[in-house]
């Protein structure tokens, strides 16, 4: 994943973000409220879109193709999105109960990549760079 193709992640997971966010406030609400998950659903939006904004913020970090820890903490965001937004908004909704064990897996997605930028730092630090 390179700076281009990061911006175009963020881009495109911040928009979804405030898709789900205003979808689920709107056209949702009455039928989440139902169900007793509205929660879970504003769960799924804001870890969603704070990762969007990680996301961009990761693509202005980064200085080029060296910078692996950074392309790996991309990634795994990417991934946490998809596995933890993505399962809680299906069980918003009423999908299936296995969506529930994958909702984990997205949550330590986010947390490797969040290690993953420490890393970066702790290799800057230690190798005198700013």
């Amino acid at each position: 994943m390179n700076q281009r193709q990061l911006i175009l992640s963020a881009g495109l997971v911040g928009a979804t973000a405030v898709l789900c966010g205003a979808f689920g406030a709107h056209a949702l609400r009455s039928h989440l409220t139902k169900l007793g998950t509205l929660e879970t659903w504003k769960t799924a939006v804001l870890y969603h879109f704070i990762h969007a904004l990680a996301l961009l913020a990761l693509a202005g970090w980064m200085h080029g193709p060296e910078d692996r820890a950074l392309v790996w903490a991309g990634r795994a965001w990417v991934a946490g999105i998809v596995f933890f937004s993505g399962s809680l908004y299906g069980l918003a909704l009423g999908g299936p109960r296995w969506l529930g064990p994958i909702t984990p897996l997205g949550g330590v997605a986010f947390i490797a990549g969040w290690m993953l930028i420490a890393l970066h730092g702790w290799r800057q630090s230690a190798s005198g760079n700013r």
